[in-house]
């Protein structure tokens, strides 16, 4: 609870900070009172003076400081619930640096999934959003597919070598099927070839460029970061230790509806940020032009 509740304040506050002298432009350009008087509220009385920029960005800065290492201790504390406990699957100690990857290898997906979208939507976004951008996240995908792949590889691994029984029952029956028709093997071959195979196209630069590529391959890793938690909790708790305990998930009209909703909730709150606040940070995008160069030459810009 600690763990998640700081990410998730640390998380809001950066991004709310980061909106705070948008907010104050839109205050200024709002042409209606209501509006005015809204965007005012949420720009905190921002004149955008010297004295609150310097402010402003040491606060930034350190914000983004503490948030860097708390995407490692936050994925890490939630994997030590599974590691400390006895339960077989679980009890392993590659848990936090696999969690820590899978988080940025998914949460990269994600943020594809929903930018492609948006660039087509809104053209005129192609400057900002370019094809430079897709490729080197792309790249970022392949490197934490990767170590995701080698993570699962290391599980099995160990299995076999720590000649624990449950271990190897878990991992090798209930999961792959081996020698018994697992009642996961298929989420368990799901989840690697989503998290492992679909991510090894991007070693070819053209597939890295293409939007489509790029989005359909998101998309494959999006279903196969739900399955890893699916395999993950589900196969070790049906199938436990004792052959009595067995026992058969299958979600319940409750969970579906739960998860269902999940993507509206998701998808209506991306949209009313999409309608109401700005999409790309205009302070951001502001810094890099030509004109924030103190040593800028008249004519001299060049091509961006």
């Amino acid at each position: 609870m600690f763990a998640v509740s700081t990410y998730f304040t640390v998380s809001l506050l950066f991004w709310y900070t980061g909106l705070v002298p948008d907010l104050a432009m839109l205050r200024d350009r709002a042409k209606s009172r209501v509006k005015k008087f809204i965007y005012g509220i949420f720009a905190l009385g921002w004149r955008g003076s010297n004295r609150q920029w310097r402010h402003y960005e040491m606060a930034y800065l350190l914000l983004a400081g503490l948030s860097t290492p708390l995407v490692l201790s936050v994925h890490s504390v939630v994997s030590f619930d599974f590691a400390t406990s006895i339960v077989p699957g679980w009890h392993t100690t590659i848990f936090p640096p696999y969690f820590v990857a899978g988080a940025i290898f998914g949460g990269f997906a994600m943020v594809l999934t929903i930018l492609l979208p948006s660039r087509l939507l809104y053209p005129q976004l192609g400057d900002l959003m370019t094809r430079s951008h897709v490729d080197k996240m792309a790249k970022i995908i392949l490197l934490t597919g990767s170590i995701v792949g080698y993570a699962y590889l290391m599980e099995l691994f160990i299995a076999w070598y720590g000649a624990n029984q449950y271990e190897k029952f878990t991992f090798f029956q209930a999961r792959m099927g081996i020698d018994n028709p697992g009642w996961y093997a298929w989420a368990y071959y799901v989840m690697m070839f989503c998290n492992v195979i679909s991510p090894q196209l991007f070693w070819i630069k053209s597939m890295r460029t293409n939007y489509i590529a790029v989005f359909i391959v998101c998309m494959f890793v999006n279903v196969g970061m739900w399955f890893e938690r699916f395999v993950i909790i589900v196969t070790s708790l049906a199938q436990d230790f004792l052959p009595s305990s067995w026992r058969h998930y299958s979600p319940s009209i409750t969970e579906v509806g739960t998860f269902v909703g999940t993507f509206g909730i998701f998808l209506s709150l991306f949209l009313l940020f999409m309608r109401f606040l700005p999409m790309v940070c205009a302070f951001e995008v502001k810094a890099i032009t030509p004109e924030a160069d103190p040593h800028r030459l008249p004519g001299k810009e060049g091509h961006h």
